[in-house]
């Protein structure tokens, strides 16, 4: 077991890590781009990366406060549910109403993997692996749709 002080350095040495690892891989309008800490440039919308001692997922979050707002956003997704599975590679989760870690009602769109941590660095290319390639789908993905969901809200 880890103090928090390890744990939370484990943590940021990963992230850091894979920042680095990122850093040249440019975006899909090929512009530079954080991929740790990923702009939507839309508020209320957010892609997040997440990992703990047993699981890791990559999600969009819709976290707007009025609920039929934040249904219409996840209704607009669900029209580009093909191009998104088609760019993606895969078939995602997609939640209308969940809760996030502060117990606030957001929608999500999320792929995970179990049996991975953090505080093993030997999984540490596994995460990388998950991650590397389903956030730079999302960057292509959201480089084609993003003008929509200005526009919504």
């Amino acid at each position: 077991m880890y103090s928090k002080e390890e744990a939370a350095r484990l943590r940021q040495q990963f992230w850091i890590s894979f920042g680095q690892y990122m850093k040249p891989v440019p975006s899909a309008s090929g512009s530079t781009v954080n991929w740790t800490n990923y702009k939507t440039g839309v508020k209320n919308i957010f892609f997040k990366m997440d990992v703990d001692a047993k699981n890791a997922f990559i999600s969009i979050q819709l976290s707007h406060p009025d609920p039929d707002i934040r249904h219409l956003i996840f209704e607009q997704f669900e029209e580009f549910k093909l191009l998104f599975a088609n760019t993606v590679n895969e078939e995602w989760d997609w939640i209308k109403d969940t809760t996030d870690d502060f117990g606030k009602t957001v929608s999500q769109i999320s792929s995970s993997i179990t049996g991975v941590s953090i505080f093993n660095q030997q999984h540490w290319p596994t995460l990388i692996s998950f991650f590397k390639p389903r956030i730079i789908a999302l960057d292509e993905f959201w480089d084609n749709v993003k003008p929509v969901f200005e526009d919504l809200v």
